[in-house]
């Protein structure tokens, strides 16, 4: 998947970005937990979890 669409997705639909970067993985929950109490850090999350290289 281009970094450009994840990235994207990371902004508008933070879980969903880290899904597709990670599976289902503590990851992913740890997402999701975030974003569901506060958008902002869930974001900022997937931001980080989609621009790490690895």
């Amino acid at each position: 998947m281009s970094r450009l669409v994840l990235i994207l997705l990371a902004i508008f639909l933070p879980p969903v970005a880290v899904f597709l970067k990670k599976g289902i993985m503590p990851t992913f929950w740890i997402n999701l937990i975030l974003t569901l109490c506060f958008f902002f850090p869930g974001m900022v999350h997937a931001l980080f979890v989609v621009t790490k290289n690895s």
